[in-house]
């Protein structure tokens, strides 16, 4: 029976994560049917349990959680808040109340009854939301941000530093925040809630701007934001073209989405702004000498991980094979939604990405051996080191262990 060889941990290429990561948000994007996103949220945290690493940018997948059920609660709330009227056949929760606003304010009101199908409606919106910060979220767990920055081009390299920057700034404030309440549970700290915030932000606070001042001498030293060998023409040209390439691109898209659109503005217009565009890079990158030790690899693992996250997201704008209807149910009248098959097995497709990485190969920390293992071993150490000294003589033509005289030489 042949035994299959275990794979060996290696780092996903950040890419393929990103482009899993955004499918699957576009995926959540076309879809209300709360089983549905729900399905995303758990495929979500069986990747990142799976495949998460421990460095310090993979461990704030939880706090993302948290904002997306205060981005739920808020929009709750709201709803609640600015009514937009009832319906004969709605369930009636509670009345809120209400406060008279000016004509030019009609349409919406602040107060008044507030139905069970409202909040349902509105917490189904909330969870799209939060589904898609989700998959933010995730990619940002997964991926290396460091490594992200070495695949731009160098067209690209300062924004993709200042990108990098602001998607580490929540894994750098979460750690922060993790340090310091580590530390005030060493001192015994009793103040717990409100009370215990001014004890966290400041420290937290100085943290953050210790750590923008490393940055900034380092971007500092290593000359960011130099102008390089480029002339002002060549500039000029530069900007030229990336400012017609998305004139063009945007075009295109307008006319891809509008059917009533003229045919050159389709698909010519995209081809069109995607070929100036990649000109504008490649001019603009020729002032940025960047060179990459050890390059990521684009192996089969990755095009797994990203063909699974675009399939999901294929599935749900295809629309065949099932009722478009079911990907947004609504509430009135009152019902359970219904879960459709085919969407549902290409969300746990989009799952798979967790299998089909390699594992992330966290290092282990060397066992420390006993305290009496380690006196002895360090005693047998020094013993075998005297035993050495007696029985060795570096010069040769003395006799061992005895000690030669001092001379005049020796002690200058």
């Amino acid at each position: 029976m042949a035994l299959i060889a275990p794979r060996l941990p290696r780092p996903l290429h950040p890419v393929a994560w990103w482009i899993w990561a955004l499918a699957l948000a576009t995926a959540a994007g076309r879809t209300n049917n709360p089983l549905l996103l729900l399905l995303v949220l758990a495929v979500l945290g069986h990747v990142v349990t799976l495949r998460r690493t421990e460095a310090p940018w993979a461990r704030g997948f939880s706090y993302y959680l948290w904002f997306a059920l205060i981005v739920i609660a808020i929009r709750v709330v709201f709803r609640a808040v600015f009514g937009t009227g009832i319906r004969p056949d709605d369930h009636l929760l509670f009345s809120l109340p209400t406060v008279p606003t000016p004509d030019w304010y009609a349409g919406i009101s602040i107060g008044g009854p507030v139905s069970l199908e409202a909040l349902l409606s509105a917490a189904t919106d909330g969870l799209r939301l939060a589904c898609m910060l989700c998959c933010i979220g995730a990619a940002n767990t997964l991926a290396n941000p460091k490594r992200a920055l070495r695949i731009l081009p160098g067209a690209l390299y300062e924004l993709g530093v200042a990108v990098t920057v602001a998607l580490s700034v929540a894994p750098q404030l979460v750690q922060s925040v993790q340090r310091v309440a580590r530390a005030r549970r060493l001192r015994a700290g009793d103040r717990k809630g409100l009370k215990a915030l001014r004890g966290i932000v400041v420290p937290v606070l100085e943290d953050a701007l210790e750590r923008s001042l490393r940055l900034a001498a380092a971007m500092d030293s290593r000359g960011y934001g130099r102008a390089g060998t480029a002339t002002r023409r060549s500039r000029r040209l530069t900007g030229a073209l990336m400012l017609l390439g998305m004139c063009g691109l945007c075009a295109g898209a307008y006319g891809l989405l509008d059917p009533s659109a003229p045919t050159a503005l389709g698909l010519p217009a995209l081809l069109g702004g995607a070929l100036l565009c990649t000109a504008g890079l490649r001019l603009g990158g020729r002032r940025v000498t960047r060179t990459a030790y050890r390059p990521d690899p684009w192996r089969a693992a990755e095009w797994t991980v990203a063909a699974c996250g675009v399939l999901a997201a294929a599935v749900l704008f295809a629309n065949t094979g099932y009722d478009p209807a079911q990907l947004n149910p609504t509430f009135h009248p009152l019902g359970w939604p219904a879960l459709p098959v085919v969407p549902a097995a290409a969300i746990l497709l989009a799952g798979a990405a967790g299998l089909a990485a390699p594992p992330p190969g966290p290092v282990t920390p060397r066992p420390a051996a006993p305290a009496a293992g380690r006196a002895a071993t360090r005693n047998a150490g020094r013993a075998a080191a005297r035993t050495t000294a007696r029985t060795t003589d570096p010069a040769g033509d003395r006799p061992a262990g005895r000690r030669p005289a001092r001379t005049t030489e020796d002690a200058q």
